[in-house]
């Protein structure tokens, strides 16, 4: 080719690519925005930067807005009191009409059922009768929007806690979307129930000392004892909402038993400073935690000022200075021969002394005497001389039984004696057999009681038995045995009554053998006022809590009646029964208490992984290899196995106890169990790349989310007829349809 060819033929192609360049895009301005692609990256980089190092701030609004929709939406749905608003909405009321009541659960939970009463404007007169529709002027709704901000505010806690556990972002939102997606957790938390405090105040108590051990390298600083006495005060808000909140209690003290043993074992810690932890934890989780609980009783006994239902369970000396009571109330302050008297036994807990015209099934076949706590004429006696006694006139003399005379004791309704013999007594066979037998006239010296009186708060004068002042035990004066009511109820045939029984050991210190007059009657005394004694703050405190003891150990299930409701604690874990929370009636909006089969298996599952987990690394151990690093064996120690020791103590008593139980029951210890969950998939996925992590975890969310979807109507209300739901009977113990 010639030069001048080639000469041309390049000129061409720099033309051509010159007008190609023209045409498309320079080449000179595609270098130029070369710098805004990387500024763009660079600004997409800062963002995802930015909701990085901000998640703990978004995460959980995020997380507790939903909680609060789920906990509230549609929460006015249904009118009518649904399961066990029942009860504790009439305890509420109660305190809003300021009259005494007994339950077996400690008053906080209550009395914040009642405050949401006041701040509703509610008056304290509905019955809260189950099945009922609420009236137009309570406003039902905001009663339980109130009580659903509990179970709400459990979400963040739950997230905060995964945090301070040292788990994985990853871990934290599957522990978090585990608790606010639970349906369970969800549905108890829509009503006028005591549940989503509790579980409120479990949750508090499992973060503030999962925040106290994470600063265990800074003792005594000022976020290390804040933390501390944070966890007495959860500890004592549990526990003053229901007893369960004692296991959570027990975890917290098995902890500081294992953290306080490992300080005594350390020979470079000053002794001084080991005393210094102790008094620390016994200020911040005895002391602390025993007086919030005391509080809410004083609370209590401080807003309960007027009589009401439940005087009965308390000493007769409180009743007195209850307002509206009868008891004390015009009679006489001593007590004359010829006086009809009610007594009451000084345990705790104790009733007052009662007979009835049913017998002894076996024994004696003689009528039966017990102790009861209601009110009846049944319990009303007559004070008589002995028989020895010929020359007492009832119309004439006017003569007072005191320390060491001789009585009888005459049943006003049925005439016969109080009256003791050689006979086992039904139940504790130790005992004597207590009876009523003959009448005024009939009769022999077994119907003799002897006067001890142990003390008087009006006078060191025990000449005179005095009402609601005088404690006083009755020996049987041919047996020697006392008068006693324990803590023991009576089969069917004796109406759960408490027996009444003669002792033979003489335990002057058992509170069990004292009695006092309650009310007394007699037209030819006059009136007094031993109302003007108050009862001791700490008497009414132990004695309340005892009297709530027994009778939540008489909760036990009746042969003779078959409770629908009730389960078994083996169904609970494996998600084999629900609950329906009202009737079954096309007409009625229906809820049925049954928690995500994701979270339950899963964390039931997991139970068994840490445990699997456990055994292969110790046996890893015995054979000499060192697979765990200090850090991994601290991570599992404090973030895997105390969750699992928690669960256990929050499951293990109801394996045991003989009461009745109800699925609801599980709920403190399922919260330990998605704890668990939460360890075994944080520490399996802990070695895989990020991208793994959070395809993995990302199905698990869709997993439980979905689910709670699917189950959404059993949480937010069914209406309709039932056929429409049976896509979610998923087992034939799942009764939503049926």
């Amino acid at each position: 080719m010639s030069a001048q060819a080639y000469s041309t033929g390049a000129n061409g192609q720099a033309e051509e690519l010159r007008r190609r360049n023209v045409q498309g895009q320079p080449s000179q301005p595609a270098a130029a925005h070369a710098p805004e692609t990387e500024k763009s990256k660079e600004k997409a980089f800062d963002i995802i930067s930015f909701l990085d190092d901000s998640e703990w701030i978004w995460a959980p609004v995020i997380f507790t807005a939903l909680a609060f929709f789920t906990r509230m939406w549609k929460i006015g749905l249904s009118p009518i009191v649904t399961w066990d608003e029942a009860h504790f909405g009439k305890f509420g009321s109660h305190y809003l009409k300021r009259e005494f009541y007994f339950d077996v659960h400690p008053p906080l939970g209550k009395m914040l059922v009642g405050l949401s009463g006041y701040l509703a404007g509610y008056n304290g007169s509905f019955e809260f009768k189950s099945g009922e529709t609420y009236p137009p002027e309570l406003n039902y709704t905001f009663m339980r929007l109130f009580n659903s901000a509990f179970g709400a505010v459990c979400v963040p806690l739950a997230y905060f806690t995964a945090k301070a556990l040292n788990f994985r972002r990853p871990t934290v939102w599957l522990i978090t979307l585990m608790v606010l997606f639970e349906n369970s957790y969800t549905t108890i938390s829509r009503f006028i129930l005591l549940d989503s405090m509790l579980l409120c105040f479990t949750f508090t108590t499992v973060l503030c000392w999962a925040k106290f051990h994470r600063l265990q390298h800074d003792p005594f600083s000022p976020e290390w004892g804040f933390w501390l006495m944070m966890t007495g005060v959860s500890i004592g808000c549990v526990c003053s909402v229901k007893w369960v909140g004692f296991f959570c209690t027990a975890l917290v003290g098995l902890y500081t038993i294992e953290d306080l043993w490992n300080k005594f074992g350390d020979l470079k810690l000053p002794k001084a400073e080991l005393a210094t932890h102790l008094g620390f934890r016994v200020f911040g989780l005895i002391l602390i935690p025993l007086a919030v609980y005391m509080f809410s009783f004083f609370l209590h006994f401080l807003v309960l000022e007027n009589s009401g239902p439940g005087d009965a369970q308390m000493s007769s000396l409180f009743q007195a200075n209850l307002r509206g009571t009868e008891v004390g109330k015009d009679s006489p302050l001593e007590v004359a021969y010829g006086s009809r008297a009610t007594l009451k036994n000084m345990g705790y807990g104790g009733g007052l002394l009662h007979s009835h015209h049913q017998t002894y099934p076996e024994g004696s076949s003689q009528q039966q005497i017990t102790c009861y706590h209601h009110k009846d004429a049944n319990n009303d006696w007559f004070f008589y001389p002995n028989r020895g006694d010929v020359e007492y006139q009832p119309e004439e003399d006017l003569r007072y039984p005191g320390n060491r005379d001789t009585i009888r004791l005459i049943h006003a309704q049925t005439g016969r004696n109080l009256h003791s013999h050689q006979v086992a007594a039904p139940v504790t066979k130790a005992d004597w057999e207590v009876s009523c037998y003959g009448n005024t006239t009939v009769g022999d010296t077994k119907d003799h009681w002897v006067i001890e009186v142990v003390r008087d708060a009006a006078s060191r004068d025990y000449s005179k038995i005095r009402t609601l002042t005088s404690a006083f035990r009755l020996r049987h004066a041919d047996l020697g045995c006392y008068l006693r009511a324990g803590n023991v109820n009576l089969p069917q045939w004796g109406f759960k009554q408490i027996e009444v029984t003669c002792v033979k050991e003489n335990k002057p210190r058992d509170v069990y053998t004292h009695w006092n007059v309650e009310s007394h009657w007699n037209e030819k005394l006059p009136a007094g006022d031993p109302g003007s004694y108050k009862s001791p703050f700490l008497q009414d405190f132990i004695h309340l809590n005892v009297a709530m003891m027994t009778s939540n150990n008489a909760l036990v299930p009746d042969p003779d009646k078959q409770d629908d409701l009730a389960s078994k604690f083996w169904q609970w874990p494996l998600l084999h029964v629900g609950l329906r929370m009202c009737g079954w009636d096309d007409k009625i909006v229906k809820y049925f208490l049954l928690g995500n089969p994701a979270v339950y298996w899963g964390s039931t599952a997991s139970l068994g992984a840490f445990s699997l987990l456990v055994l292969w690394y110790l046996v890893r151990w015995q054979r000499g290899y060192n697979d765990l690093k200090p850090a991994d064996i601290d991570q599992i120690h404090y973030s895997g196995l105390y969750p699992v020791i928690g669960w256990f103590l929050h499951y293990l008593p109801f394996v045991a106890m003989g009461r009745v139980t109800y699925v609801h029951h599980y709920y403190p210890a399922l919260y330990f169990a998605i704890l668990t969950a939460g360890f075994c998939m944080d520490f399996a996925t802990r070695k895989l790349n990020r991208q793994v992590n959070w395809v993995l975890f990302g199905a698990l969310y869709v997993v439980i989310i979905g689910l709670f979807w699917l189950f959404r109507a059993i949480c937010f209300g069914m209406e309709g007829p039932n056929g429409q739901w049976s896509h979610l009977k998923w087992f034939g113990s799942w009764r939503i349809t049926d």
